[in-house]
C-alpha cells in the first residue's frame, strides 16, 4: 500500500490529488519551483521539496531533481499530472529504477502512444512526408505533450519553416522534447475523446465520450460529458477503437484517445499517455475519483469488470487569466478573490490573495456543473460563472458565459471553428452602465465636505473610469440627504455597496478596489487621475510588451533602419508557457529596437518603434 506520494507538478492539479490522497490517507508532498515558493500546491501539502530556480526546464521538467526529492522526503510513489514530464517515458523509467511506484502507465506505452508520430503508426497511420502546396492547410504539432503547445496551422506554404521552428521552441520549453511533425488539418471538424482505464489484471473500462471541441490556440477550454449528438454506432466505434488502442501497448492506469470527427467519421489524433485537464466532467457522470481508481490500479487492485453506470450530464470550464479580445494575451498580477456557488465543482491552485506568476500555465481554476440533461447541466455552469467573484487581473470569464449561451454551443452544432467565426461576437463588451457611478459613489463614502454641516449642496464632483478599453467620466454631489446623481435614485452607499434605482428597477452593486483596480459585480474598472500624466505617453508606432516574459526570438537581421511590413513578425515572448508574436503595426522603418533574446520584460515595455511610412 502506498503511504506517502510526490505529486511531480504545481497548481490546480498537485491540488486535486492531494484532495484524493487525503481521503485515502495517504501522506502528500510537493516540489516547488522558486516563484511557486508559497503557492497553494506547496502550503496544503504534508512536505515539500524546493527544486530551485523558475523556468520549467530548470525545476518542474528535471526529472533528477522530483527523484531525488521524492527519496529525500519518504515518498513511496510519484504521481506526475499533466503536463511537464507526465508523458516522458524516461521519467517513469527513472521513478521505477529509484524504487518508487510509479502512478501511470508503464514506460514501454508511453514509449508507444506518448509520441504522436510513434502512435499513428502504430494505428496504421503515418503523416505526410514533403509539404507541399497542395497539401495545405497542414497542422505542426508537437510530438510529446499536449495542452495545445507547440502546435501551428499552416495556410501557407513560405509560413512553413517560421512555424516549424516556433513550435520545436514552444515543444522544448514546455516539454523537453522539440520533435514535431506535421499532420493534414481538418477544418472544423469536432474534437471527440474516450477516456479509459485499466488494471493489471486485463481489463479495460472506455468511460464513455467528451466533447472538447471549443478551443483556442489549439488548447481546450470547455469541455462536456458526454459528447453531445453522436450516433449510437459511431460513439461505440470510438470507444472500441480507445480500448483496442489501450490493448495493443498493455495499458495500464488511465489515459486518454482523441479523435477528430467530421461528419460520421472519426480520424485517430493521439492517445494522451496521462490523467487529462477535463477528468473531472467524467468523474461526475460516471460518479467516480479517477485519481483514487489510479493509485487502486497502482497498488494492483483489479477493476470491476464492467465501469459505474453514466448519469446526467457534466460541462466544465476553464477560467484563464487572459484577455481573448486582445489575442488571449495572459495576464499577471494578484488574484485578490475568487469565490463560486457550490452548486459547482472548483479545481484551483489559488486562493485569495495568490500572485498569478507569469512562468506558468494562465489557467485560475476549472470549474464543473453536473446536471440530469445536458441544458441543464449547461445552464447552471453559466449562472455560476456569471455570479462568480472574481477580483484580480483580466479573465475570460465573459467569453465562457457568453460561448455556454451561444446559439451554436446550446444545440450542440459547434466545432474546432467556432472560437474562429464567433470571438468577436463573444468579446463584445455590454457595459454595465451604472458600474462606474457605483465606484464613483463607493469611493465617495464618508467624504463630505460639509464635515458636520450637511444644509448646502456641494459643487458637482467628478470621477474618471476606464472600462472595457473606453473612458467613461461619472458626476454627483453631496448633499445634506447624502450623495445624488442625476437620473438615478441613490438608496444606499458605503465603501462596499451601493443600490441604486434606475427607471424604476432597484440594483445592488458590490463594491471592492485594490489600488487603481476597482471591481463593481462582474465588472473591472481602472481609476484614472484627474489629470494625465504627460510622462506616461509614447512615441506613435511604439510596440509595447502587453504581458511579462522574455524575449525568445528577433526576426534575423532585423536592426534599427530596416523596412517593415505591415504585420510582419519582428519578435517573439514566451509568457505563461506560451509564444508571443509581436508584429509590425504599419508600413514603415525600424526607429528603434530595445528588445534581445534573453531579455526579461515587464508589461509595458518598450520593445521597438516603427515609424510609419
Amino acid at each position: 500500500m502506498i503511504s506517502a506520494l510526490l505529486v511531480a507538478n504545481r497548481g490546480e492539479i498537485a491540488c486535486r490529488i492531494f484532495r484524493t490522497c487525503r481521503e485515502l490517507g495517504i501522506r502528500t508532498v510537493a516540489v516547488h519551483s522558486d516563484p511557486d515558493a508559497n503557492a497553494l500546491h506547496t502550503r496544503v501539502a504534508d512536505a515539500a521539496v524546493r527544486l530551485p530556480g523558475a523556468a520549467p526546464a530548470d525545476t518542474y521538467l528535471r526529472a533528477d531533481l522530483i527523484v531525488k526529492a521524492a527519496l529525500a522526503s519518504g515518498a513511496d510513489a510519484v504521481h506526475p499530472g499533466y503536463g511537464f514530464l507526465s508523458e516522458n517515458a524516461d521519467f517513469a523509467r527513472a521513478v521505477l529504477d529509484a524504487g518508487l511506484v510509479w502512478i501511470g502507465p508503464p514506460p514501454s506505452a508511453i514509449e508507444a502512444m506518448a509520441s504522436k508520430t510513434r502512435a499513428k503508426q502504430l494505428m496504421g497511420l503515418a503523416p505526410p512526408g514533403e509539404v507541399t502546396e497542395s497539401d495545405l492547410p497542414v497542422l505542426v504539432k508537437a510530438a510529446a505533450g499536449g495542452g495545445g503547445r507547440g502546435m501551428r496551422v499552416v495556410r501557407r506554404i513560405e509560413e512553413l519553416p517560421t512555424a516549424l521552428e516556433s513550435a520545436r521552441a514552444e515543444a522544448m520549453s514546455a516539454f523537453g522534447d522539440g520533435e514535431v511533425f506535421v499532420e493534414p488539418y481538418v477544418e472544423d471538424g469536432r474534437h471527440v475523446e474516450v477516456q479509459i482505464l485499466a488494471d493489471t489484471h486485463g481489463t479495460v473500462w472506455a468511460l464513455g465520450t467528451r466533447d472538447c471541441s471549443l478551443q483556442r490556440r489549439h488548447q481546450k477550454v470547455i469541455e462536456e460529458a458526454p459528447a453531445p449528438g453522436l450516433p449510437a454506432d459511431l460513439s461505440e466505434e470510438l470507444r472500441e477503437l480507445a480500448v483496442r488502442a489501450a490493448r495493443a501497448v498493455d495499458y495500464v492506469g488511465a489515459g486518454t484517445v482523441e479523435f477528430l470527427v467530421s461528419g460520421t467519421k472519426a480520424h485517430f489524433l493521439e492517445m494522451n499517455t496521462r490523467l487529462q485537464v477535463e477528468h473531472p466532467v467524467t468523474e461526475a457522470v460516471f460518479g467516480v475519483d479517477l485519481v483514487a481508481e489510479q493509485i487502486r490500479v497502482a497498488e494492483g487492485a483489479p477493476l470491476p469488470d464492467a465501469p459505474p453506470r453514466a448519469r446526467g450530464h457534466a460541462v466544465e470550464a476553464r477560467l484563464y487569466a487572459e484577455d481573448p479580445a486582445r489575442d488571449w494575451t495572459p495576464q499577471t498580477g494578484t488574484l485578490h478573490r475568487l469565490s463560486l456557488s457550490p452548486a459547482v465543482r472548483l479545481d484551483t491552485g489559488y486562493e485569495d490573495g495568490d500572485p498569478i506568476p507569469v512562468h506558468y500555465d494562465p489557467m485560475l481554476a476549472k470549474v464543473v456543473a453536473h446536471a440530469p440533461t445536458r441544458a441543464e447541466a449547461v445552464r447552471k455552469l453559466a449562472g455560476a460563472l456569471e455570479r462568480a467573484t472574481i477580483h484580480g487581473p483580466t479573465t475570460n470569464r465573459d467569453l465562457l458565459v457568453n460561448s455556454l449561451r451561444h446559439k451554436e454551443f446550446t444545440t450542440a452544432r459547434m466545432d474546432t471553428g467556432f472560437y474562429g467565426r464567433h470571438l468577436p461576437e463573444l468579446t463584445e463588451h455590454a457595459p454595465d452602465s451604472p458600474a462606474p457611478l457605483a465606484a464613483a459613489l463607493a469611493d465617495a463614502h464618508g467624504r463630505s465636505p460639509f464635515g458636520g454641516f450637511r444644509n448646502l449642496h456641494s459643487a458637482p464632483q467628478t470621477k474618471r473610469y476606464e472600462m472595457a478599453g473606453e473612458e467613461h467620466e461619472v458626476h454627483y454631489r453631496h448633499t445634506r440627504e447624502g450623495l445624488e446623481a442625476d437620473g438615478v435614485r441613490v438608496i444606499h452607499a458605503d465603501a462596499g455597496v451601493v443600490v441604486l434605482e434606475v427607471d424604476g428597477v432597484r440594483r445592488k452593486f458590490e463594491v471592492a478596489r485594490y489600488g487603481d483596480q476597482v471591481h463593481v459585480n462582474g465588472t473591472t474598472l481602472t481609476a484614472l487621475p484627474r489629470f494625465p500624466d504627460p510622462t506616461s505617453q509614447h512615441a506613435p508606432g511604439s510596440l509595447l510588451a502587453p504581458m511579462p516574459g522574455t524575449v525568445v526570438r528577433v526576426v534575423d537581421g532585423l536592426t534599427e533602419g530596416s523596412a517593415v511590413e505591415a504585420g510582419q513578425p519582428l519578435l517573439w515572448l514566451e509568457a505563461m508557457k506560451m509564444e508571443h508574436k509581436i508584429t509590425a503595426p504599419v508600413k514603415g522603418t525600424l526607429a528603434a529596437l530595445n528588445a534581445v533574446p534573453g531579455q526579461q520584460v515587464t508589461v509595458g515595455s518598450l520593445l521597438a518603434v516603427v515609424e510609419p511610412a
